[in-house]
Order: C-alpha cells, then structure tokens, then sequence
C-alpha cells in the first residue's frame, strides 16, 4: 500500500509511486508541473479546468499555489523532464508519428 505524503497545501500530496513520486493534485494523477507547464503557456485557471474538466479551480488554484511556494523545485523537474526527452530522441530519432509528418513535409510539393 502507497502512503501519501502530506504537504502543506490539502489540495497537494506527493505518493510514491504516483507521478514517480511528484507533487500532484491531490486524488488525481495530474502533476503540478503539468499546471506549470500549461501556466506557464498563457493558460488561465478556468482555460485549465476547461481542459481537465474532473479538476476544480479551487485544486488548480491550490496547485498554482504550491508551484509558486517552490517554483525552483518544480522549474527544475520541468527542465529535466525536457533533457530527458531530448536524450532520448537523440538516441532514438523520431517516434513513427513524427517520422511520417517529416516525410510528409518532405515530400510536399511547394505551389508554382
């Protein structure tokens, strides 16, 4: 059985396991790096609650929160979960749907 991990923030937990152990809305699966991500991106709270239509703004607020009171701790997740992905695509080349939209791209024809 996983044990949660109380925050200061009830609308946060972190468990093990869950995420792989980072901070989430709590009894979901939705990270606070996604919420930072999509903050971050000129989404506002209700355009996320919109989008993740089970979550609350009073959740999304709390997550903002959270980020906020440790923005280093999740900027920094944020960017290694970038170079990890750009370490595996440079291992790997691009996955089968990216592969077809490049040779898609490369085989068009431009207008005369």
């Amino acid at each position: 059985m996983a044990t949660t991990i109380a925050t200061e923030n009830v609308y946060v937990t972190r468990t093990p396991g869950v995420c792989g152990g980072k901070p989430c809305i709590a009894g979901t699966r939705i990270s606070i790096n996604l919420i930072a991500e999509l903050t971050l991106g000129g989404n506002t709270p209700d355009d996320i609650v919109s989008q993740i239509a089970h979550l609350t703004l009073a959740e999304v607020y709390g997550a903002l929160a959270y980020y906020y009171e440790h923005r280093h701790e999740i900027d920094r997740s944020i960017q290694d979960g970038i170079r990890l992905v750009e370490e595996i695509r440079q291992r790997t080349g691009p996955g089968p749907f990216e592969a077809m939209l490049l040779a898609r791209d490369k085989n068009a024809t431009l207008p005369h």
